[in-house]
């Protein structure tokens, strides 16, 4: 356990993770900008990190992955169910998470499906949780990398999407363990983002 605290390329890259965030969340009317680039850097530093696991076939990683995305979906609709029937005063905020961060155009849904979501997976869990897996036991491993996933969501000043990011960080974080494949976890990823952002928005 110690051995991770002093584990350079974990401190190192939460720390890139958090100033580029930081700066991702300050100005609406640029963020998919800085999110993109962002992400970018995470990706160029994860690949420099660890090698991406694929141990899945094709049609595994396609069919499971698309499967947990649906899925994971349908928690988050099921949880917006609940928000609206005990009229929780959670809607204005998930209004303001969709108008602030909902892509709007062709671009953006381009750089959601082709950068966000595969750059959010290698980094997270391709590099981050599996770096933490020399130190700690799976499930340990697993809630930590989500743990830190969600902090860097700190920064937008949305309780809901922290909490958003901890509940799907340890889905995939989970799926990742348990396949050791990347291709899954960024098909899940997508298709998650796909059903929020474009087929079934939940407002």
């Amino acid at each position: 356990m110690k051995n991770c605290f002093l584990d350079l390329r974990i401190l190192i890259g939460l720390l890139i993770a958090h100033i580029l965030l930081f700066f991702t969340f300050q100005d609406e009317t640029i963020f998919w900008y800085i999110f993109s680039g962002s992400v970018l850097v995470l990706i160029v530093y994860a690949m420099f990190q660890e090698d991406v696991d694929d141990e899945a076939s094709f049609f595994q990683y396609l069919f499971l992955g698309a499967l947990s995305g649906f899925l994971l979906y349908f928690l988050f609709w099921l949880g917006f169910q609940v928000i609206e029937i005990f009229h929780l005063p959670y809607d204005k905020s998930i209004n303001r998470l969709y108008n602030w961060f909902a892509p709007t155009l062709f671009w953006q849904y381009l750089a959601l499906v082709l950068i966000a979501a595969p750059g959010e997976e290698l980094f997270w869990r391709g590099f981050i949780q599996k770096r933490l897996m020399k130190y700690f036991r799976p499930k340990t491993s697993i809630l930590t990398a989500s743990l830190l996933y969600a902090t860097v969501h700190i920064y937008s000043g949305s309780f809901l999407l922290v909490f958003a990011a901890l509940i799907s960080g340890n889905v995939w974080g989970t799926l990742y363990y348990w396949k050791k494949s990347m291709p899954l976890v960024i098909v899940s990823h997508i298709i998650f983002d796909l059903m929020l952002f474009i087929v079934m928005p939940l407002r």
